[in-house]
């Protein structure tokens, strides 16, 4: 969420950088402002009354000291007037400061300078490609027909326990899976990340302080008899170890990594393009979490993006790397890095991962603070990426990878899955 003071003090600013992300609500920024006046003189005035009731209420008790009862009593009659404009400026101000809480959270993170003008996904840039693209027969199969043939991924009995965009995995598919998870995690602690298990639900307090609620309410699931969510990434229960909390600047940067399962109600529609593990509903993800000093956090970026590509890499996946456009970001980030893997039989590029600087954004929500020896304490700068989401890795690596052998599985996972072929 946007700071008011800095929305007030660089209005023209906010509406500029609010056009690269292609913001169709800019009215929403005067709005805030006005409501912000409205605010302050709201408070101004019940801060002037308060002190003239507190001033009589002394005079009152100096009167009754002095014996001057009658002058006291008409005294009290004031205050009497002063408790209802002092009620009434209360509820007002209260009333004010929802309706500008209201219009402060419509309001998208401002996107950094360096963040490409554009409206959607066709205006990304690509900022490197990395590695061959494999060349395939014609009688290679996709990733969905290369689990039903080695059995090792169930859609069908998916769909039949839960509904669609919920596989079983089996056999070598599942091995695969814990393979990779451990793999991710590993390399994480090996990079300085501390590994923590959160719960995979989260309050509404939690969805708000990262910016899941309210934005993205529809597109997570509810438990209606408790008001908790699913989570749709580990960055909503690792960011929020952190709310309403003040860490010391010798702490910085704090870095955390978590596995969980991850629930998104996304709507599927048909086609290739979302078939098989191209998108599900649950799916398995080791997210990167950074809480760090706003002096050095897009420089966290870019060893984060770095990082994920170091996975990419081991894994033998050939990638690229898109700065994304301001309309094509998320509602919290400052800056986006998205990585795609070449899928090889179905000859497109998947998103595999994002990584995100959101400056103060979330710890604004979270009141997510740092303070040094001397000083106020001040808003820190999250970050957060996907490192790795496993179903697209996991497509990309069965249709790479597929031989008349069988599919390979890449030198650096082999000590995870304790197998060198899915046969």
């Amino acid at each position: 969420m946007l700071q008011v003071s800095y929305i007030r003090e660089n209005r023209d600013e906010v509406l500029n950088r609010l056009t690269v992300r292609n913001f169709k609500q800019p009215e929403l920024v005067d709005q805030i402002i006005q409501l912000d006046d409205d605010r302050r003189q709201t408070q101004t005035l019940l801060d002037s009354i308060s002190a003239e009731a507190n001033a009589a209420a002394k005079k009152i008790g100096d009167l009754m000291r002095q014996g001057l009862k009658e002058e006291a009593e008409g005294l009290k009659q004031q205050t009497n007037t002063f408790k209802e404009q002092t009620k009434t400026l209360g509820d007002k101000l209260t009333a004010i400061e929802l309706l500008l809480q209201n219009e402060l959270v419509l309001l998208p993170n401002l996107p950094h300078t360096s963040v490409p003008k554009g409206a959607g996904p066709d205006e990304n840039v690509v900022a490197l490609e990395h590695g061959v693209v494999p060349q395939l027969p014609e009688t290679a199969l996709p990733h969905w027909e290369l689990a039903a043939k080695y059995d090792i991924i169930d859609f069908e009995l998916g769909n039949k326990i839960a509904g669609a965009g919920f596989p079983v995995y089996k056999g070598k598919g599942a091995k695969l899976q814990r393979a990779l998870i451990n793999f991710f995690l590993d390399n994480a602690e090996t990079a300085g990340y501390r590994e923590m298990q959160p719960p995979i639900v989260v309050n509404e307090a939690s969805g708000f302080g990262t910016g899941q609620l309210p934005d993205k309410e529809g597109q997570m699931y509810h438990i209606g008899i408790d008001n908790l969510y699913l989570i749709p990434t580990a960055e909503v229960p690792v960011t929020n170890l952190y709310r309403d909390v003040i860490v010391r600047e010798e702490e910085l940067p704090i870095k955390n990594c978590a596995y969980t399962p991850c629930f998104r109600r996304e709507a599927g529609s048909y086609g290739a393009h979302v078939r098989g593990l191209n998108r599900l509903h649950q799916f398995d993800k080791v997210e990167i979490v950074q809480v760090v000093h706003p002096d050095t956090s897009y420089n966290v970026l870019e060893e984060m993006s770095s990082y994920v590509q170091s996975l990419l890499q081991k894994l033998e996946l050939p990638y690229r790397v898109l700065s994304l456009c301001g309309g094509d970001m998320g509602f919290t980030s400052a800056k986006t890095y998205d990585m795609e893997v070449w899928c090889a039989a179905q000859a497109r590029w998947l998103e595999v991962s994002s990584v995100s600087n959101f400056e103060t954004y979330q710890s604004n929500r979270l009141k997510l603070r740092f303070k040094g020896k001397e000083g106020k304490p001040q808003l820190a700068h999250t970050l957060n990426g996907s490192a790795l989401a496993l179903p697209r890795i996991v497509a990309s690596l069965l249709e790479n990878n597929q031989t008349e052998k069988g599919i390979r599985i890449p030198e650096a996972l082999v000590k995870y899955t304790g197998f060198e072929y899915i046969d």
